[in-house]
């Protein structure tokens, strides 16, 4: 593919594009299913439990660790036999606890990546969650200054995206979104007539998992197998 004319605008994801997160909560889950330790169900039931009970909990609750640890009590209270006491209550919030105490883990080749890109075009970080915890994360990453901006929302949709492109009057044939969600990061900014850039994550996110669409033209979609192959392209 021949490179972009310059410059381009970057649209650039946080969570396990730039940094490792579902990892962690993965772990936390594993930990979860073998504390309830139910008799009925498989790990396997209890998961897809859990699944819909965020699923539920995320239009009322938004994303993030507190919208998190909601879903672990709630999924207990709707599968356990016995009754959620402060103790149980308290282990609960302790396993969750564990995914804030994790280090930033930036995959490998950012820093380095994100320097070269950030000489030649402009970054803008896109992330959605709450406001304290994401913007923490963009703290301790270290990242912040290759950015010419951090915008956190409450959703990555189509509508989200047009909001971004109006604000900051951001050329669409020229801004790409790149991530790791074909829900949150791909799908959606395609549909907002941008650009994109799918850097698969073996461990998405579940609730992030959709069928990459197709570009309508002029959209453009770049699959690559690394963050740093960016630099081949940009």
């Amino acid at each position: 593919m021949t490179k972009p004319v310059l410059p381009q605008t970057l649209l650039i994801d946080a969570d396990d594009t730039l940094w490792e997160n579902n990892i962690y909560f993965e772990r936390a889950i594993a930990s979860f299913i073998s504390f309830l330790n139910h008799q009925e169900f498989t790990p396997q039931q209890v998961r897809e439990v859990l699944d819909q009970v965020e699923r539920e909990n995320i239009r009322k609750h938004g994303y993030g660790l507190k919208s998190f640890v909601i879903a672990l009590v709630n999924t207990f209270e709707r599968l356990s036999v016995v009754p959620i006491t402060p103790a149980l209550h308290e282990t609960i919030h302790g396993i969750a606890r564990t995914i804030a105490e994790q280090p930033i883990e930036l995959m490998p080749g950012i820093a380095e990546t994100l320097e070269y890109l950030s000489s030649r075009h402009a970054l803008f970080l896109v992330t959605k969650g709450d406001h304290l915890e994401q913007s923490g994360k963009v703290e301790r990453s270290g990242l912040k200054h290759h950015f010419r901006g951090i915008e956190i929302v409450a959703e990555k949709n189509a509508a989200a995206y047009r909001e971004l492109v109006a604000r900051h009057q951001f050329a669409q044939g020229s801004t790409w979104m790149v991530g790791n969600s074909p829900k949150s990061d791909i799908n959606p900014a395609l549909a907002a007539g941008l650009n994109a850039v799918f850097v698969p994550h073996d461990q998405t996110w579940i609730l992030e998992h959709e069928e990459l669409c197709q570009p309508a033209s002029p959209c453009r979609l770049l699959v690559l197998e690394s963050f740093s192959k960016l630099r081949a392209h940009f």
